[in-house]
């Protein structure tokens, strides 16, 4: 690979400004051959410099990298992704042809893990709940002891050990929080490791962060749901799939669990669904995953990678084929 190799930005170019932002153009153009005007949104366009191209850099929008598109970029040797899952964009191709892979997931996992500790402190905290109900009397008596509420010792349950599950657990641990966590695969040093059935069981709050396979479709099904304590709160920041949405809806409907879900199943969620109309169903739409000025971020994390690269260092993010079957 040359001292600066030839690169190419590959995503929706409607992304380019948020993802590198003037400040990273001007170091990207010290370390590589850059048009910082060119990024390809499909792979026929025929003003690509794909014959020449060595590395490309990918984001949201990115065409998948076929067949095709490795025939007619013979040099193309990296790809760096300025996003999280590579799933829909790495074909087998690409690891026949041994390219290395780098992803943004860890800084994409910093604002879900944020979203995900301030929903779980609002949550013991009952801010939902109580909101509903002060916009529904107008009033509410001062100093009156709310007993049901509080996030000291309140027991919160993580299932999955992702970099978004472990960084959740990272940031509560300040917190006088009793943690515990479910995950087949992986320990998280310090964090009691419980099984599904018991952490449903015993936890106050419930947060997913399990990636979407056959394995975890539906893991949360009607008969796990009804493992979860009344009053149970189920926060869902990871994919809508794993939760039984009908399931779900009954659950909501009988008053006993809550839940606070930025994904869903269907995504988005048909007007006439009843999660909108229901108080104890808090909705986002889709935002805990990088937004606005939070994309500089990954945009940073593939430069830092590029200029590793240059330097002849091992990508510090790579994706290795043997995990994306336990990967988002």
């Amino acid at each position: 690979m040359s001292p600066r190799p030839k690169a190419l930005f590959a995503m929706s170019e409607e992304h380019l400004a948020l993802l590198f932002p003037a400040p990273l153009l001007r170091r990207l153009d010290t370390l590589a051959d850059i048009d910082v005007t060119l990024v390809a949104e499909r792979f026929d366009d025929p003003r690509l410099p794909l014959a020449d191209t060595e590395i490309l850099l990918t984001g949201w929008g990115c065409p998948p990298l076929d067949e095709a598109l490795l025939a007619a970029a013979p040099r193309l040797r990296a790809v760096l992704h300025a996003a999280g899952s590579v799933k829909s964009l790495v074909t087998p191709a690409c690891w026949e042809r041994g390219l290395l892979v780098s992803s943004a997931a860890a800084a994409n996992a910093v604002p879900v893990a944020e979203y995900t500790v301030g929903m779980i402190l609002l949550a013991g905290k009952g801010v939902f709940a109580l909101s509903e109900r002060y916009r529904r009397d107008r009033a509410f008596t001062l100093a009156k002891i709310e007993q049901s509420i509080g996030n000291n010792g309140r027991r919160v349950g993580v299932v999955g050990a992702s970099r978004i599950g472990r960084k959740v657990l990272e940031l509560l641990a300040p917190y006088d929080l009793d943690l515990c966590l479910y995950d087949p695969y992986t320990r998280v040093p310090g964090v009691p490791q419980a099984s599904l059935e018991e952490l449903l069981r015993s936890s106050d709050i419930v947060s997913l962060h399990a990636p979407a396979t056959p394995e975890t479709r539906h893991m949360l099904d009607r008969e796990r749901l009804a493992l979860m304590p009344d009053g149970a709160v189920l926060i869902n920041t990871a994919r809508g799939s794993l939760v039984d949405t009908d399931a779900l809806v009954a659950e909501l409907k009988s008053g006993r669990l809550s839940a606070i879900l930025d994904v869903t199943e269907p995504e988005p969620l048909p007007s006439a669904s009843p999660l909108f109309d229901l108080p104890n169903a808090f909705l986002t739409p889709h935002i805990a995953g990088s937004h606005g000025n939070e994309l500089a971020r990954m945009g940073a994390v593939v430069v830092d990678e590029l200029e590793r690269l240059t330097a002849g260092l091992p990508l510090a993010h790579p994706v290795n084929h043997d995990d994306l079957d336990r990967v988002a």
